[in-house]
């Protein structure tokens, strides 16, 4: 048997991860394995393979001429293996299939509600939801690894179809105690002095917050800086600063909430969820089927929800 014929399909995916990322830790947080599994694996492959892969220079990692290859050849692999799951869902109509979602974090407060009636009226598909941040969802969509994606911002620099399906106002969100509450049309020069918490450099909400108030010549004071929705909410509840966060992301707290919605002028900033995927992909019928009910049914859904 050829020495590469001993290579699992999960060493390959593995692999593929490791060197889209150039890194064994960023490809462990990708599949939800220890890096120490990823370190395994890629020793197991080169050894298999019989030639080195991966060399490190200093801190960085880069591919070899061999894991170059490798990973062209994963690329054909793995497309090769989408076309025929594509091909065997549409075989078997909508009894059975997959459907392949990925989405940017805050939509993690929408896409599950509306995943929920879906799956009720076709049982037999099974659903894998990734929750990604906007760079790491832009590498997935970048390495077509998915059938559709959710976001905000739509990449300008990708050859893509996109159509926005839901509003996604981003509103102020402050301590229920704070001062402010209760006020009507609070000016943006009064808001820039208050301490800001805001999600990561690069994500969606962080950019259309910049841009409303790079525009009136303004500049937050950003005193924190969190990489997910619920703690900068448990943030703001605890006193340590206001923030911008789409309106969605208040959706089930209750009446009870700690945390109170500012009267701002030129506050929602309006913005849209859109639902897209690589131009010239072909879609499933699974996914042709959800990407119909979202546009339809599921866009009243979640509008019901955020109310």
């Amino acid at each position: 048997m050829p020495p590469l014929k001993q290579a699992t399909l999960h060493q390959l995916a593995v692999f593929e991860a490791a060197a889209r990322h150039l890194s064994f830790t960023r490809a462990a947080e990708e599949l939800f394995l220890t890096q120490p599994t990823v370190s395994m694996q890629m020793k197991q492959l080169t050894k298999t393979v019989g030639l080195p892969l991966f060399e490190q220079v200093g801190r960085r990692l880069y591919l070899t001429d061999a894991g170059r290859e490798l990973c062209r050849t994963c690329e054909h692999i793995f497309e090769e293996l989408r076309q025929f799951e594509t091909l065997v869902a549409e075989m078997k109509g909508l009894k059975q299939g997959y459907l392949r979602l990925t989405v940017v974090t805050t939509a993690k407060y929408v896409v599950p509600r509306l995943l929920g009636p879906f799956c009720r009226h076709y049982p037999g598909i099974d659903v894998s939801l990734i929750v990604a941040n906007h760079d790491q969802l832009m590498d997935r969509l970048g390495a077509n690894q998915d059938d559709l994606y959710i976001l905000s911002h739509p990449p300008e620099t990708m050859d893509v179809a996109c159509q926005p399906f839901l509003d996604n106002p981003l509103v102020v969100l402050a301590p229920g105690d704070h001062p402010l509450v209760g006020q009507k049309q609070i000016s943006l020069v009064r808001l820039v002095e208050e301490p800001f918490i805001m999600r990561e450099p690069g994500s969606g909400t962080r950019q259309a917050v910049q841009k409303l108030f790079s525009h009136h010549g303004l500049k937050l004071k950003v005193r924190m800086e969190l990489g997910s929705n619920e703690a900068i909410k448990q943030a703001i509840a605890g006193g340590l600063g206001i923030s911008i966060l789409s309106a969605h992301t208040m959706a089930l707290e209750g009446h009870t909430s700690q945390i109170a919605c500012l009267d701002v002028e030129e506050f929602p900033i309006r913005r849209h969820w859109h639902v897209i995927h690589p131009q010239g992909k072909h879609l499933s019928v699974v996914a042709r089927t959800f990407l119909t009910y979202l546009l339809t049914e599921g866009k009243v859904l979640a509008r019901e929800g955020v109310q």
